[in-house]
């Protein structure tokens, strides 16, 4: 049994090692390579968006990139600060402190590992389609927002700059009339290189060419023509070149009860957005997918261990393993690359950053929210029924005008609401009074394809699962049928499970029933099923003889107790 668990929870990358070669490593180094320069305009632009500072964005994609890869179960996820963290961190930041968000993570880090250590990895691929693209397009709409001081160069004259939608608005408008033309032809700029790129480069990204170009058209500008008006990173920032040492927060009961909330949205986003980017993955690479659970525990470690020098909440990020996929990438060993390749740029040329445009980082994020937009999925669904446009939209506002943590919380609610109502949707009570047609069923036991029913005995034929709803169809069903009948079958073949509430009502029932002077059988009950019933009231209730395997039986019964009841 250990041996199996251990093989449960089996990093990746041990599993690729074993049949590792020459060929694959020169892949890995050359995808491993592209990553880490693709990742270092992201980290920083993700940093400084969280509120936090752009070594900080590195260090978490450094940190928690090689553990992600080190001990992930997937083959060529990428993990690190990612875009869909921005909104929450920095709330997290205003209202916490960078002590309450390292807090905030590490505790995430622990709800993540649980959720492994539980299998409960492919529960999380359950929350409804449109709940993820509301979130998603909200948080893009939350990111573009957050840049717009940026991408024109506001100056609130030190008022402070409110952390929710509507309030951020007001004061942009406000200030509108500070608006820095320079800041803005930059981050223009730096948007249209970032979008031609590609169609003259592939393999360069084109948000490290528009950092590399814009930063030494305006540093040239700086030096030679005087115009400082554009703010860069060092303007704002401090750069150290140096991994921190490692520093436990102090943690404490009133902060883990303080903090709690923010830690389940963190710890959700991030589940969610990691499996969804390694089964997207999977998709691409085809061959052996990837283990849920074992990606979960790789998750939560990073998110344990990143904060400990000073790092960010960190999850799978799908552009970067898209990219890892489309470089040649086929094993753990790309990420661990990536991490290394970001290392050696933080102690090496760390230092140059201080020259990179703010704008031009508001230009990168401009780009990133419009990737995540999934404006053309929006658009979709919004044709679908109204249930789910329903709550595409409710997510969305939520997550745009409130907050993540609400909108996750009310969405995952929305999710469970709408499982219940189609459950109860799919699952259907039948009353059979007269004749019982066994053609092509697996109980067809006898030479008879219609099976008459004796006179006082009717059939419930319950066909899907047995929770709480369906008692509201029994009451429906019994209410059509006119007469008392003298036994009440309930054929419970096609039941795949029954919980608790639903044993609950069931019980209830036959006591309802015994009470009226009507006998209750309940046919073909599941194993599972019957394993339930058995922990209940109902067999000593209705008797063990009455729960019967099959239908045959169940009507064989009746006759008896219908004889009995005659003498």
């Amino acid at each position: 049994m250990k041996k199996d668990l251990l093989k449960d929870f089996t990093p990746q990358l041990f599993i690729s090692l074993k049949t590792y070669d020459k060929g694959k490593f020169i892949n890995d180094l050359m995808a491993g390579l592209i990553v880490g320069i693709v990742a270092l305009p992201l980290a920083l632009a993700f940093g400084i968006a969280s509120g936090v500072t752009p070594e900080q964005g590195i260090i978490t994609a450094i940190i928690a990139g090689f553990i992600i890869s080190f001990l992930g179960g997937s083959r060529v996820q990428i993990g690190g600060p990612t875009g869909a963290f921005i909104v929450i961190v920095y709330g997290v930041v205003q209202t916490h402190g960078i002590k309450g968000l390292l807090i905030a993570t590490i505790i995430a880090g622990v709800i993540l590992v649980l959720l492994g250590i539980f299998k409960l990895g492919k529960i999380i691929k359950f929350i409804p389609y449109p709940i993820i693209v509301g979130f998603t397009s909200g948080i893009a709409v939350t990111i573009f927002t957050t840049q717009i001081a940026d991408i024109f160069g506001l100056n609130f004259g030190g008022e402070k700059v409110p952390g929710d939608f509507i309030g951020k608005w007001i004061i942009y408008i406000k200030h509108f009339e500070t608006i820095n033309w320079w800041n803005t032809a930059v981050s223009i700029g730096s948007i249209l290189i970032i979008v031609l790129t590609p169609r003259i480069v592939k393999k360069v990204p084109g948000s490290l060419v528009a950092i590399i170009l814009v930063t030494a058209i305006v540093y040239f500008m700086k030096t030679y023509f005087g115009i400082n008006a554009i703010d860069t990173i060092g303007d704002r920032f401090r750069i150290n070149a140096e991994l921190p040492d490692a520093v436990m927060p102090d943690i404490n009961m009133a902060a883990i009860t303080d903090l709690l909330p923010v830690a389940i949205t963190i710890a959700l986003l991030g589940a969610i957005e990691s499996l969804l980017s390694a089964t997207v993955a999977d998709g691409v690479i085809g061959g052996e997918k990837h283990n849920s659970n074992t990606e979960l525990i790789a998750q939560g470690v990073a998110n344990i261990i990143t904060p400990l020098f000073g790092g960010i909440p960190a999850t799978g990020a799908i552009a970067r393993t898209m990219t890892n996929i489309n470089n040649g990438g086929r094993t753990p060993v790309a990420g661990i690359i990536h991490a290394v390749v970001l290392l050696l740029i933080l102690l090496l040329l760390m230092p140059l950053a201080q020259y990179i445009p703010m704008a031009c980082l508001a230009g990168v994020l401009v780009i990133v929210s419009y990737n995540m937009s999934e404006w053309r999925t929006f658009k979709a669904l919004l044709k679908n029924q109204k249930s789910d446009v329903a709550v595409l939209l409710i997510t969305f506002f939520l997550t745009v005008i409130f907050d993540l943590t609400i909108a996750i919380e009310v969405g995952l609610l929305l999710a469970v609401v709408l499982f219940m109502r189609r459950i109860n949707e799919v699952t259907h009570v039948s009353v059979i009074k007269n004749e019982l047609d066994l053609t092509d069923e697996s109980e067809f036991t006898q030479d008879e394809e219609i099976l008459t029913l004796p006179d006082g005995v009717e059939v419930y034929e319950i066909d899907g699962p047995f929770f709480f709803g369906i008692a509201n169809k029994f009451e429906e069903s019994m209410r059509v049928i006119g007469d008392k009948s003298k036994i009440r079958i309930i054929r419970m073949r096609k039941v795949p499970f029954i919980d608790s509430t639903g044993l609950h009502n069931l019980e209830s029932l036959c006591q309802k029933s015994m009470k009226d002077g009507i006998q209750v059988i309940l046919s073909g009950v599941r194993p599972k099923v019957h394993a339930m019933i058995e922990t209940s009231g109902i067999p000593a209730m209705i008797g063990e003889v009455n729960i019967c395997d099959n239908i045959n039986i169940a009507i064989a019964r009746a006759n008896v107790i219908l004889s009995e009841t005659e003498e």
